[in-house]
């Protein structure tokens, strides 16, 4: 990434995006947006679990109640392991979940710049409606699939098209996208499962649900405050998102020496889509930053999904399940509170977090293997102390490429740089595979 003391300080602001009013709107708009984006997706891996319990119950002669998804029965006949397991490993889900949204942040970034803000954002409302429907009236297993799988889709699609929407706003909208992601967690699964608990059905809460992709609608035609340089519903081959009007750029130049004034204004007023050389360049710049947010979120899934149903205390007055439950809810929490928390805190090591987040994941892996934790109070401490770790890597991570990446080519590194912690849950779901069959072999 190229970086200047023009670059890193904060642009200036724009008409209409900001101000008291505007700038309010356009932060509650993207909190909205994270929270919209990521519901689906959260929501989607336990009713489509409940779906498929379902449909598979009609086949067998004993019917059991529906379990959120991750839930592992405490009293599984066919295990014969001291760690209560279940028969697939939690990682299996966390695939069926993530591989779409990765192969989506992988190529898209390199095509999706030609489509316009809004015909995304209608697909992606379209995707995540479609998703709640699909597994809400599935009578059969590939369509509660085929409805996970569109619920990622929007999910992926919607963070790498939101991310490179923030762009044209003021740098103060990631704060609220971040803290609108971290929100989702929790209240989709608190939600989802409260509904049900209450007694409503998985299909009636699904439709329910569907005023989430509304909100969604809502938020971005009518809550946000865009610029009028925007690609609304279309895209000129010659525009790419700039923030600082020429006059600022001039005034800037001026201050410095004359050959990098020469060298910057032939490349901040070079026009068209970027080349595959600049891309490339942006690409090698953002390995600091995607590297080790990739590392975290391997780590932290690879606990979540690995290692968390493995860590179940006998001698304590939650089950297996409802501990289980208490992991995943603590995890979101400290999400959601890290991710909120930009505005007080901003660290730009994120290869710290990294290395504190494998830190996590050892100390867990022995505590599995050793069983030398003696109460569920500690491992609920350092679940929470996860999410923390989790949500302030990616909030720093995005907000420092925003900060220190050239107008030009800040769109499409915030696009590209979405694939880190993807790719870091893809991975950690193929790890715990062996990890999970390796402990319930014991």
């Amino acid at each position: 990434m190229e970086r200047s003391a023009s670059i890193n300080a904060d642009p200036p602001r724009q008409p209409g995006s900001h101000g008291s009013c505007g700038g309010w709107r356009n932060w509650v708009g993207f909190w909205l947006l994270g929270l919209c984006n990521n519901f689906a997706y959260v929501v989607m891996l336990s009713a489509a679990h409940d779906i498929l319990e379902k449909q598979e119950s009609k086949n067998s002669t004993t019917s059991a109640p529906p379990e959120l998804v991750g839930n592992v029965p405490s009293g599984n006949k066919s295990n014969s392991s001291g760690y209560d397991c279940s028969p697939v490993s939690t990682g299996a889900v966390l695939l069926a979940d993530i591989l779409p949204t990765l192969i989506i942040k992988l190529f898209a970034p390199f095509m999706i710049h030609v489509v316009p803000y809004g015909f995304r954002v209608l697909f992606c409302v379209a995707m995540a409606a479609t998703s709640f429907l699909l597994v809400s009236f599935s009578s059969a297993v590939w369509m509660s699939i085929v409805g996970v799988i569109f619920a990622s889709i929007s999910a992926g699609l919607g963070e790498l098209s939101f991310l490179s929407l923030s762009v044209f706003f003021d740098r103060n909208v990631l704060e609220g996208w971040g803290s609108g992601t971290g929100a989702a967690g929790v209240a989709g699964s608190l939600l989802y499962s409260g509904l049900i608990q209450a007694g409503v059905s998985p299909q009636i809460t699904l439709l329910i649900m569907l005023v989430v992709p509304l909100v969604m609608f809502a938020s971005y035609f009518y809550l946000l405050t865009p610029v009028p340089s925007l690609p609304q519903w279309r895209r000129s081959e010659t525009e790419h998102p700039a923030e600082d009007s020429p006059e600022q750029e001039r005034l800037i130049k001026e201050s410095e020496d004359e050959e990098r004034e020469t060298s910057a204004s032939a490349e901040d007023r070079s026009t068209g889509p970027l080349t595959l050389k600049e891309k490339g360049r942006v690409i090698k710049g953002l390995w600091p930053f995607v590297l080790p947010l990739g590392l975290v979120y391997f780590a932290e899934y690879f606990i979540n999904q690995g290692l968390m149903e493995l860590l179940f205390f006998h001698n304590f007055f939650l089950s297996h399940a409802e501990q289980y439950r208490w992991y995943q809810t603590l995890y979101q929490v400290g999400v959601l509170v890290s991710r909120s928390s930009l505005r007080c805190f901003k660290f730009r090591r994120v290869w710290i977090f990294s290395l504190l987040q494998m830190m996590n994941l050892v100390l867990l892996l022995f505590a599995v293997r050793f069983q030398f934790l003696p109460s569920a109070w500690i491992v609920f401490a350092l679940i929470l102390y996860e999410g923390l770790l989790g949500g302030a890597a990616y909030v720093n991570t995005f907000h420092f490429i925003s900060k220190e990446t050239e107008s030009r080519y800040r769109e499409f590194a915030m696009a590209t740089a979405s694939v880190g912690d993807s790719l870091g849950i893809a991975l950690a779901g193929g790890a715990a595979f062996p990890v999970h069959d390796y402990f319930c072999s014991l």
